[in-house]
């Protein structure tokens, strides 16, 4: 590594390293996982071991030692990039065995987070409160969210939870310290952040209390102190504890309050929906007495011993799911507040692991919460989830789970709910930190297994064949799974004997490699193979094509796209297929199976379908994608600049949308489809749909935040792009990323921007010039240099004309007027702009002229003309919130309330500003901080 550039590590919220002040690309989050554990220990060594248990805890893959080996070196490579192959590493040196992290403390942002508590402590000591609450202060300010918060496999994590801790103490000190000093309200907001991060923290609540009472705001003391012993009494069954019970003594002054009765609920308008998620139960289901009073017990516990969580695990197949929806079902009228469930996908055969984030998002949409009003990080999605949960009774129902660390941002934390977890994991860590009750699920007895298919063939055929029964038991293992697909097999065909089925069955071989384990009896594949043979061809031929599909779901138009058939008929083969309980259907119309059955259609289709005609399917699957998400882009943002779609194909059905609202409904259903379609079109070299899949995602993943995604998929796109060699698709593809870029404010868009224009000069496109030179002149501009930018926004406009591209000339023109004003020429603006504003109307470019407005609105402010300039602001408003672009919306309502501020109207001022935080903040927004401030600023002091 260069010894003069500097390096510095930061792990408080995404892992983040820069050399020289430049970001690193620090690649996939296995290796972002790495990293962050590495600063986590402070410099200290982990060992390989340590190190693989903190990232796949029980189950590490077979080549967990690899993957781990990998991770380092790339890590390597990007941290030190002028390191002479094989030289050692200064900055990740192999210790023993293992790794360490070397780079100065005061470069690492934990190591000064440290350092800067410790000097607060010392100060502290020696009685300089003032100081040690401006150095406390300065910590703090280092946080920019949860350690390793872009790391979601570590959420939850031993380390991260005891770093948190860190700054929760230092919170509470640096109040203190205030206090101390006589700045007591200057203490409240940090003293009420600590008290919201923790509700029940009786110690953060009295130092709350003792905080009002400093800053002579008594009456607050009392709310605090009765709103916090009715928490304790409503959620826990407890009164206030002794340091509780003290502060609030302080506060009363010989003054006494009403008793709050402790224990029951207090009741509250049920102004919010009442989900009921639960799965419809099993008609024939058996059995499994033991199991079942055991989570009655568990279930009825007293509110003092905390939220009951119970982890159901058990072998795949074995019935896990069918038995916590059964008790699910038969306690629901216990959780009047409602019932939760979702399929957290921990073992799909395709790595789909359905993100915590995306399982809590659907919860809060379940209980009405608008998705604007969704908070982006994945804690304060936790925190707002338990908050809504706080008073409420509800059971919930996390299916199949992979890991602890993807349960417990989803655990509500209220003694009034009941959590069941289903997982094949016996998820340990969870039982040893949580309270986790475990309750293992083994097969059921030989007497169940019997009634089990009693119920489903009737007791008149079992009966007649008691040793068939008996023997398709035993081949089946006695897994609920395999003997409800064998059940359907007889049921399908009631005149076939079931000796001749248990002949049949004995005289299959094979395993499912998945259900590997040191007991043979619990392998499915021949049972599977009896509900895929009596399938005709055409469905077959489906639910082995299904294999190929890269994400969890497929809608009908989708999956007739994979088979090369019409819609009408996929979607007469799907019923098939879910007739077979080969594939479910979900109330949203998309269709997929259980992990193992993809499995198994996956094994399938490699055994049956030669590669040309997967790689087909493969093909027709994409251009679905490509050709709908196209349709999608053009409805969100009409006029945006055209981009080449793949060649129409009578054997790809597209989606029909019929307009915006439908595209967008599309596209966010579709998200992690389309996703997942990206990652596989570059994997299996469909280069040309991956660019054309990342042009199209563009617009979307603009407008609704998405920001990580938006990066990830511009990327591969270029990477695409240069493996096409098209020069004009590069230029594109440079352009698209270097859009990304700018909009998540990430160095590098000025070079790819470069890249572009000059492809698109030998190319000879001139619109594309144009469109470039408009980037840059926003890139000029956020580096002060106005002059530049107006020459780039003036040759954008030369430009636009003689391409014969009027949208372009509208927004160059706008461009330009903006520019003017910016120049200190407002006179000049207005009337670049009035040419600019009619040219968008007349074309019917919403988006140009909501910006056109917006430009309008900024020089008539100007020009001394505040109402115009409110109107202008106005007309810019309501058409973003049509479109759905909150970012931009909310810079408008920025500006508005600017402009309310300006002239006095407090009341409008806020009202404003708190529209725009509503926008902005979901997304993670920096342009949020800036509002907030204003918000909390004294009157007169917020006109930005």
């Amino acid at each position: 590594m260069n010894p003069e550039a500097v390096l510095t590590v930061d792990v408080l919220g995404p892992v983040r390293a820069a050399r020289d002040g430049t970001d690193v690309d620090l690649g996939r989050a296995g290796q972002r996982a790495v990293l962050g554990l590495l600063a986590l220990a402070g410099g200290r060594p982990l060992t390989r071991a340590e190190l693989v248990d903190a990232l796949w805890g029980d189950a590490p893959p077979p080549t967990a030692a690899n993957v781990l080996q990998t991770s380092v070196k790339n890590l390597r490579h990007r941290l030190e990039p002028d390191r002479l192959p094989r030289s050692p590493s200064t900055v990740l040196p192999s210790v023993g065995d293992g790794y360490a992290l070397s780079v100065p403390a005061e470069r690492v942002d934990l190591m000064r987070f440290r350092a800067l508590v410790a000097e607060a402590t010392d100060l502290h000591q020696a009685g300089d409160h003032r100081g040690a609450a401006r150095t406390l202060g300065a910590a703090l300010g280092l946080w920019r969210g949860v350690p390793l918060a872009d790391v979601a496999a570590l959420a939850g994590h031993p380390k991260i939870v005891a770093v948190v801790e860190e700054r929760r103490a230092a919170l509470a000190g640096y109040g203190q310290a205030l206090i101390a000093s006589g700045a007591a309200a200057e203490a409240l907001a940090p003293l009420e952040a600590a008290v919201a991060e923790q509700p029940l923290d009786e110690a953060a609540h009295a130092r709350l209390i003792l905080g009002y009472h400093a800053a002579g705001r008594r009456g607050q003391a009392f709310t605090a102190y009765r709103e916090v012993r009715r928490r304790l009494a409503d959620e826990l069954g407890v009164d206030p504890g002794p340091e509780l019970t003290a502060a609030f003594a302080t506060v009363l002054g010989g003054d006494t309050v009403e008793p709050v009765r402790t224990g029951g609920r207090h009741p509250e308008p049920a102004a919010h929906p009442v989900p009921a998620q639960l799965p419809a139960g099993s008609g024939a289901f058996t059995g499994r007495s033991q199991q079942l009073r055991r989570l009655a017990e568990l279930a009825g516990g007293p509110p003092s011993a905390g939220m009951p969580l119970v982890v159901l695990s058990g072998t795949a197949g074995v019935g896990k799911t069918t038995l916590a929806v059964h008790f699910g079902q038969q306690v629901r009228h216990r959780f009047p507040d409602g019932q939760l469930y979702v399929n957290l996908r921990g073992f799909d055969p395709g790595g789909t692991v359905m993100d915590p984030a995306d399982a809590v998002r659907g919860f809060l949409d379940a209980f009405g919460i608008p998705p604007e009003r969704l908070p982006a990080g994945l804690d304060a999605l936790t925190a707002l989830f338990r908050s809504v949960l706080a008073d409420r009774r509800v059971l919930v129902v996390l299916d199949n789970a992979r890991d602890a660390e993807q349960v417990r941002p989803l655990l509500p934390g209220s003694a009034g709910c009941l959590v069941l977890v289903t997982s094949r994991s016996r998820l340990t860590s969870l039982v040893a930190t949580d309270d986790a009750q475990p309750v293992t699920l083994d097969v059921p007895s030989l007497a169940d297994a019997r009634a089990l298919l009693a119920r489903r063939l009737g007791r008149a055929r079992t009966a007649a064949a008691p040793e068939a029964v008996d023997e398709l038991i035993g081949l089946c293992s006695r897994l609920p799974l395999a003997l409800a697909v064998m059940a359907a097999r007889a049921a399908t065909q009631p005149d076939f004997p079931l000796t001749a089925l248990a002949r049949q069955l004995r005289e299959e071989s094979g395993s499912l490699d998945a259900l590997a384990d040191d007991d043979p009896a619990t392998d499915v594949r021949a049972v599977f193979s009896w509900s895929y043979r009596v399938l005709g061809p055409e469905a077959a031929r489906l639910f082995r094509l299904s294999g190929l599909a890269p994400g969890p779901e497929l809608t009908a138009e989708a999956a007739a796209s994979l088979a090369g058939v019409s819609l009408a008929r996929a979607r007469v083969l799907l019923r098939t297929l879910v007739g077979a309980h080969l594939m479910t259907e979900s109330l949203s119309g998309r269709y997929g199976c259980h992990d193992l059955l993809r499995w198994y259609a996956t094994e399938l289709t490699h055994a049956v379908d030669p590669p040309e005609e997967r790689r087909a399917a493969q093909h027709r699957l994409l251009d679905h994608w490509v050709r709908t998400a196209h349709a999608a882009d053009r409805l969100l943002n009409p006029h945006r600049e055209r981009a080449p779609t793949v060649d129409v194909n009578a054997e790809v059905t597209v989606t029909r949308l019929a307009d915006r609202d439908a595209a967008m409904a599309w596209l966010a259903g579709e998200r992690p489809m389309l996703l997942a379609a990206v990652d596989l079109a570059e994997a299996e070299d469909f280069a040309g749909h991956t660019w054309r899949l990342a042009w199209a995602l563009m617009t979307y993943l603009h407008r609704s935040g998405h920001w990580d995604a938006l990066v990830a998929t511009q990327r591969a796109g270029l990477r695409a792009a240069e493996r096409l060699g098209d020069r004009w698709v590069r230029a594109t593809a440079h352009r698209g990323l270097a859009r990304a870029y700018i909009q998540v404010r990430r160095p590098g868009a000025v070079g790819h921007l470069g890249q572009a224009l000059r492809l698109y000069r030998e190319v000879q496109d001139s619109d594309g010039q144009a469109r470039t030179h408009l980037n840059l002149a926003w890139i000029c501009q956020g580096f002060g240099r106005e002059r530049a930018a107006l020459g780039h926004a003036e040759q954008a406009v030369f430009l636009f004309r003689a391409a014969g591209q009027p949208v372009g000339e509208a927004d160059a023109r706008n461009a330009v007027g903006w520019f003017h004003a910016h120049l200190g020429n407002p006179g000049l603006a207005l009337e670049w702009c009035r040419q600019a504003l009619p040219l968008h109307q007349r074309i019917g470019d919403e988006d140009g002229e909501a910006h056109t407005w917006d430009s309008l609105g900024y020089i008539h402010n100007l020009l001394g003309d505040r109402d115009e300039a409110i109107a202008c602001y106005r007309q810019a408003v309501r058409i973003r919130r049509v479109l759905g672009d909150r970012v931009y919306e909310a810079s408008a309502l920025h500006r508005i309330g600017d402009l309310e501020s300006a002239r006095g109207d407090v009341a409008g001022a806020h009202d404003a500003w708190r529209e725009a935080l509503d926008c902005l903040a979901p997304l993670r927004h920096p342009e949020a901080d800036e509002i907030r401030a204003k918000l909390a600023a004294p009157p007169g002091d917020a006109a930005g």
